[in-house]
C-alpha cells in the first residue's frame, strides 16, 4: 500500500481551496442568487455570512481535516471512536455527490458554448440570439448528456492523477489567469454607456429585500462558495501538512472567494442594465449576457473562447473537490487504488446527474416541491444539506475536540482563538438554525 499524498507546498493549498470555493459558486451562481434576490441586501448578507459564520467553521474544516490525516468518515472515528459522528462524514459524501451531478450539467453547458466559440458560432447582433441559444441547449437532450460526460471524464482524470500532481498542478496555473482575465473583463464591463445602473444595484441597498428567505439563502451561498458542511474544505486539509498555519489559509481563501464573487458582479451587473437584460434571469446569466458584452469589444470572439476555457478551469477546480471527497471516502487507506475508485465514483456521478441535465427538457414537467430536479438538486444542497453539515462541523469543533487541543492545532494569538470559539461554539449554529427556519418558512409555508 503506497503512502498517503500530500500538498507540496502552502500556495498549492490556499489556490486548491480557493478553486473549490471560487469555482463556479462565484462566478456563475452568485450573480444570478445576487440578481433574483434584490441585489446589495444580498450581497451585504453573503459578505457578513461568509466573514461571521462561514469562516469559523471554514477555520474548524480545516482543524478537523489536518487533525485526522485521511477521509472524512475515517476522520471522525479517529478523533470520536465509538461513536455515531462518522455519520457526519457519510452525509458530506452523500450530499457532495448530489451537488457535483447538477455541477457537471453546468459544466456541460460551458463545454458546449466552448465548442460553439471555436466554430464562430457564438455571435449575432441580436441579443435576443442568446436567450434563445441557452433555451435551445438546455432543452436539447443528447447535447447535455453528452457535454455533461465530457465534462465528467475531464474531472476524473485530474482526481486520478492523485493530490500533487493532480489537483495541485491543475490549480496553481488555473486561478491566477481567471483572475487577471476577470479584471480585464471587470474593466471593460463598467465602461459600457449605462453601467452606472448595475453599480447602484450591487451597492446601493433595497431593503425590502431584507427578510428570512434572503437571508438562507445569502448563507447558503456563503457555504457553497467556501465548500463547506460537505467535507470538501476537511478533506482538503487532511492532505496538509503539520508545519503549515491553518488560520491563515482560511482567511486568504475566504476573502479571496468575496474578492472573485464581487469582481463576477462587476463583471455581470454593468453589461446587464448597459444592453438592457434583467438581472434576475436565474441559472443562464452569465450564458446569455456575457457573449452580449464580447460583442462590445475589440477582437471578442477570440476573448469570448478564452473566457468561456477560464470558466471551464474555474469549475473543474470546484468539481475535482467535490470528486476528492466521494474518491477518499470510498477508497478509505487504499490509496494505491486511486484510479478505479475516479473512475467508478465519477461514472456513478454522472449517472445520477442525467435527470439534472434533462430537467430543462424532456423532464421540465418533473416537480419536486415545485422545483425542477435541477433546482431541487440545489436547493436541497445548499440551503439543506451545507448548513446540516456546518452545525455538526461547528458543535463537533467546539465540543468533541478539546479547547487545549484545539488551541495547539490552530496555533494563532490567544484573542483570535477566543474569537474563534465563540463563533463557532454559540454564534454560529444558533444563527444557522434561525436563519434555516425562517428561510424553510418563507420558502414553502408563505
Amino acid at each position: 500500500m503506497s503512502n498517503r499524498d500530500q500538498f507540496a507546498s502552502k500556495i498549492g493549498f490556499i489556490l486548491a481551496a480557493a478553486g473549490s470555493a471560487i469555482g463556479l459558486g462565484a462566478i456563475w451562481k452568485f450573480p444570478y442568487m445576487a440578481g433574483t434576490n434584490g441585489g446589495s441586501v444580498f450581497i451585504l448578507l453573503f459578505i457578513l455570512c461568509t466573514l461571521i459564520i462561514g469562516l469559523p467553521i471554514l477555520v474548524a474544516e480545516f482543524m478537523i481535516g489536518r487533525r485526522g490525516q485521511t477521509d472524512a468518515v475515517n476522520s471522525f472515528k479517529k478523533q470520536a471512536p465509538g461513536t455515531a459522528w462518522f455519520l457526519t462524514g457519510w452525509a458530506g459524501f452523500i450530499f457532495s455527490s448530489i451537488i457535483l451531478s447538477f455541477y457537471s450539467v453546468v459544466g456541460g453547458w460551458i463545454l458546449s458554448y466552448i465548442v460553439r466559440a471555436i466554430t464562430f458560432n457564438l455571435t449575432s447582433n441580436s441579443q435576443d440570439y442568446y436567450g434563445e441559444l441557452f433555451t435551445s441547449l438546455t432543452k436539447s437532450p443528447w447535447e447535455v448528456v453528452i457535454a455533461q460526460g465530457a465534462f465528467m471524464f475531464l474531472t476524473v482524470w485530474i482526481v486520478q492523477g492523485g493530490v500533487k500532481n493532480g489537483i495541485e498542478k491543475a490549480s496553481k496555473w488555473m486561478m491566477p489567469i481567471l483572475f487577471i482575465f476577470f479584471i480585464v473583463l471587470a474593466i471593460r464591463s463598467l465602461t459600457l454607456d449605462g453601467a452606472m445602473e448595475g453599480i447602484k444595484f450591487m451597492f446601493v441597498p433595497d431593503w425590502s429585500y431584507l427578510n428570512g428567505k434572503t437571508f438562507l439563502l445569502a448563507m447558503g451561498q456563503a457555504f457553497f462558495s467556501l465548500s463547506i458542511g460537505v467535507a470538501a474544505m476537511m478533506t482538503y486539509a487532511s492532505y496538509l501538512s503539520k508545519e503549515e498555519k491553518i488560520v491563515g489559509s482560511a482567511f486568504n481563501v475566504a476573502w479571496l472567494n468575496i474578492g472573485i464573487s464581487l469582481l463576477a458582479g462587476l463583471v455581470i451587473f454593468p453589461a446587464v442594465f448597459a444592453l438592457g437584460f434583467t438581472p434576475d434571469q436565474g441559472p443562464g446569466l452569465v450564458f446569455i449576457v456575457l457573449p452580449a458584452v464580447f460583442q462590445h469589444i475589440p477582437f471578442g470572439s477570440f476573448f469570448m473562447i478564452i473566457f468561456f476555457i477560464l470558466l471551464l478551469f474555474a469549475t473543474v477546480t470546484s468539481a475535482i473537490a467535490m470528486l476528492e471527497i466521494v474518491v477518499a471516502t470510498a477508497m478509505g487507506n487504499k490509496y494505491n487504488e486511486r484510479k478505479k475508485y475516479s473512475w467508478l465514483c465519477g461514472l456513478g456521478i454522472f449517472i445520477i446527474g442525467i435527470p439534472s441535465a434533462l430537467s430543462f427538457g424532456v423532464l421540465s414537467k418533473v416537480q419536486i416541491l415545485g422545483k425542477s430536479i435541477f433546482d431541487f438538486a440545489d436547493f436541497i444542497t445548499s440551503n439543506v444539506g451545507m448548513l446540516l453539515g456546518a452545525i455538526l462541523v461547528s458543535i463537533f469543533a467546539s465540543y468533541k475536540i478539546s479547547k487545549v487541543d484545539a488551541s495547539n492545532e490552530l496555533a494563532t494569538k490567544p484573542w483570535l482563538f477566543t474569537t474563534w470559539r465563540i463563533l463557532v461554539r454559540y454564534i454560529a449554529p444558533i444563527a444557522i438554525i434561525i436563519v434555516f427556519i425562517q428561510g424553510m418558512y418563507a420558502n414553502f409555508f408563505k
